[in-house]
């Protein structure tokens, strides 16, 4: 038995396949006519630039969610520690996994253990974008992360004027790894493939991915709790917060603005082609990315 276990603790028959996929199916909604001030840049600070043997993968953090990991994250990405390591553990149409110095699923960095950021507490000052309202809640964008959250309306009667929220994994969103404590996350993290809704308020989410999806699921598969080590496992070569690049080198990110009326115009056509089956996983929204290319892996 492993004495540290930083893999998901969840079995991958948790999952919903008819929802991922439906999801997958789904495809990409085109972007809607949008000008300049439709479009929000991503602070460089928040953005984490993975450069693997696959190709870069950008992922957006938000703080906001989880200001605990995100500032490991930082922290890890400004002292080199992932520079180099290998993806331990990749399931397809379900995640793929690294973050290990080991690269086994047992080891973690220097720093201690974090204490759980399941959910947070939503207040009126955050660009929250609902795009549904089931029963009780809502759900939409806090900035690119698809989130669940209680009625705005209920600030009202809160001692905090804030409203219970958490994120949910949908394609792309970045979660952190642990063991069944709920406070053992340290330094491995995962990077959604495919839908999982039965990980929510179950795992840390600290941000998601907004360019490189297809580098994600292009990640060589191999899962070492089922004896599928891969020989020569995918790896990130280079991570860095954008910030931290010389300007020749930092890219810069544009996402569709949540607030904007060509947003509204892409949730409403997503709907109307998904029907009652519409999720808010459905919503890919527009990126652009400029700036320097990355570097050869």
């Amino acid at each position: 038995m492993r004495s540290l276990t930083r893999t998901l603790v969840l079995s991958l028959s948790l999952a919903t396949p008819a929802f991922a996929a439906a999801a997958q199916d789904a495809g990409p909604a085109a972007a809607p006519m949008a000008v300049a001030t439709d479009w929000r840049t991503v602070p460089a600070d928040n953005l984490l630039v993975i450069d693997t043997n696959r190709g870069r993968i950008l992922v957006e953090m938000t703080p906001d969610v989880a200001p605990l990991h995100v500032e490991r994250m930082r922290v890890l990405a400004r002292r080199g520690f992932f520079d180099g390591l290998v993806f331990h553990r990749v399931i397809d149409g379900f995640m793929a996994q690294t973050g290990d110095p080991l690269g086994t699923g047992e080891g973690q960095s220097p720093y201690p253990d974090l204490k759980a950021e399941f959910t947070f507490r939503r207040g009126p000052e955050m660009p929250f974008a609902p795009v549904a309202a089931p029963a009780g809640s809502a759900m939409g964008f806090l900035n690119s992360l698809p989130i669940q959250t209680q009625p705005t309306a209920l600030m009202a009667t809160t001692a905090d004027g804030k409203v219970h929220g958490w994120g949910t994994y949908c394609p792309g969103v970045a979660g952190m790894a642990r063991d069944e404590a709920n406070d053992s996350a340290n330094s491995q993290f995962f990077l959604m493939r495919q839908p999982y809704p039965a990980l929510d308020k179950r795992y840390t989410i600290w941000g998601r991915v907004v360019s490189g999806l297809e580098v994600v699921r292009a990640i060589k598969v191999g899962d070492g709790d089922n004896g599928m080590v891969t020989a020569a496992p995918d790896r990130m070569t280079r991570v860095r917060i954008a910030s931290d690049l010389a300007t020749t080198e930092r890219p810069v990110v544009q996402i569709l603005d949540a607030s904007s009326a060509a947003f509204r115009t892409l949730v409403d056509g997503v709907r109307t082609a998904r029907g009652a089956d519409f999720s808010v996983c459905d919503v890919d929204l527009p990126v652009q990315v400029s700036g320097p290319p990355a570097p050869p892996a």
